[in-house]
């Protein structure tokens, strides 16, 4: 690509930009969603649209001078570096000593000399790092672990597709205003970032932290989406509401951290070929729980005009069928964090320690 440049960074410098770019992005997200229930309490007159149309343009816009502000700090922090960097064995040759072969670090390397046991133990180990890290499409299909995290993103985006999918028809069946489903579906899209800004953010924390495995925030999440797909069941009022957040909330947390578990499963080497053939679960999963359940069982039920449904009754039988998948999608994901445990503890958190350190 002739339009990118590629040089060295340092992250530790960067780690405050980025989170300038994740401070604004939720600061747009804030901003949609006060707008959009606003809209749908008050009739904003025309001058306030303008207004608000503006700020959001100004927002959209801000990480450009977040970008500018970065490239201004690298070239000041970088220029004199270059302008005063000399050579030590030039300045003062006779203070240029050897640090490997130094006494002191020798005494200090002898001492943390392994033993055989631990010695053959992390040699085990690089040697199952290496493995995971060099193991392609054709390896890892021929896994368990593949076809587990395969059946739980089926489970869970297939489910969660499906309701964004439906929630249209849903709001019409229960007597939403047309408003408040148009609001629903844009609500939608800031609980799917949310989901996806959050679940990557908070395992992230516990990961390095706490040194809990990833998968089994993949079971958590689809058990809350369970109980999502039930409250949208339920028929009460708002409780598209309620469900849509928490669906949408779980549903965005499941792309969030499953390229990561497929990264820190299977390595890094292929992870793109990887990640993109268990993110057929997506299609898959929404065709199925969107057309063979939902749609069939909404098509038997509905007997109203232009082969239309009122009611709860709709969609509680389909919803409650989406509850029972994410659950066994939930089952699925504790397996195979059951599984991947033991990898985690040897594989995966020596890998982020020695990433750290370099």
């Amino acid at each position: 690509m002739s339009l990118v440049r590629i040089h060295g960074t340092n992250s530790a410098d960067d780690k405050k930009h980025l989170n300038a770019f994740s401070a604004v992005a939720l600061t747009i997200a804030a901003y949609l969603m006060i707008i959009i229930i606003l809209e749908n309490i008050f009739t904003f007159p025309l001058w306030a649209r303008i207004i608000t149309f503006l700020f959001l343009l100004f927002l959209l816009s801000s990480p450009l001078g977040i970008a500018i502000k970065a490239q201004r700090e690298d070239t000041t922090r970088l220029s004199p570096t270059f302008a005063t960097q000399r050579s030590p064995l030039v300045d003062c040759p006779e203070t240029t000593t050897s640090t490997k072969f130094s006494a002191s670090q020798d005494s200090v390397a002898y001492h943390e000399l392994p033993g055989e046991e631990s010695q053959v133990k992390a040699e085990f180990d690089d040697k199952k790092l290496k493995d995971e890290e060099d193991m392609n499409i054709l390896q890892s299909v021929c896994t368990l672990n593949f076809w587990l995290l395969f059946v739980a993103m089926l489970c869970g985006m297939g489910s969660g597709l499906a309701t964004v999918n439906n929630i249209s028809q849903i709001g019409e069946s229960l007597g939403y205003p047309t408003s408040a489903i148009n609001s629903l579906v844009s609500l939608w899209s800031i609980w799917n970032f949310l989901g996806r800004f959050g679940g990557g953010y908070v395992s992230d924390i516990v990961l390095h932290r706490m040194g809990w495995e990833r998968p089994s925030f993949i079971a958590i999440t689809l058990a809350t989406m369970s109980v999502g797909h039930i409250v949208v069941a339920s028929g009460f009022p708002g409780n598209l509401y309620v469900g849509s957040i928490i669906v949408g909330v779980c549903y965005g947390c499941q792309w969030s951290l499953m390229p990561t578990i497929t990264y820190e499963i299977f390595g890094v080497g292929h992870m793109g070929t990887i990640f993109n053939t268990i993110a057929i679960a997506s299609p898959v999963g929404s065709y199925v729980c969107s057309v063979r359940i939902i749609g069939y069982i909404y098509d038997n039920v509905a007997s109203g005009e232009g082969n239309s449904c009122n009611g709860t009754h709709c969609f509680m039988l389909s919803f409650l069928i989406m509850a029972s998948v994410a659950f066994v999608g939930c089952l699925v994901a504790f397996l195979l964090f059951i599984r991947t445990r033991r990898f985690y503890k040897q594989v995966v958190l020596r890998r982020l320690g020695h990433s750290s350190r370099t």
